[in-house]
């Protein structure tokens, strides 16, 4: 497993996810990784977030009460084409990551997930970024 922490400057994503429990213990967690976690509680929140600053990688839920993830990636998309998004889901859907990495998605993970799974696709995202 790569770490994303051994990079410097910090990492800045942008984490969607409408689970405010889930949000916050991850962003803790990620913060001991060097990677600074803007936390955002719905998709608006998110899109409100990426209008206000820069972001290196986005990690978006794919269900949320107020906006579908799948909605918020095409507006993200449009903002910004070249930011990677990583689609999370509590619901295991092979459709759902297709539709996903359709739409411009960089990878999918399915909830529950360990946190090392994660980092990889981070790193990878950011590679691929470069």
């Amino acid at each position: 497993m790569s770490d994303p922490a051994d990079t410097n400057p910090p990492i800045r994503m942008l984490l969607i996810d409408d689970e405010k429990g889930f949000v916050a213990t991850l962003a803790k967690r990620l913060a001991r990784r060097n990677i600074q976690a803007t936390q955002a509680y719905s998709g608006r929140e998110g899109i409100q977030a990426l209008r206000r600053q820069d972001f290196d990688v986005v990690v978006l839920d794919l269900k949320m009460e107020d906006m579908d993830g799948l909605e918020v990636l095409k507006i993200i998309k449009i903002m910004a084409p070249d930011l990677p998004v990583i689609m999370l889901s509590g619901h295991a859907s092979d459709e759902a990551a297709q539709t996903g990495i359709k739409a411009g998605a960089f990878d999918y993970l399915t909830k529950p997930y360990d946190l090392s799974e994660l980092l990889d696709k981070i790193t990878a995202a950011l590679g691929q970024k470069k």
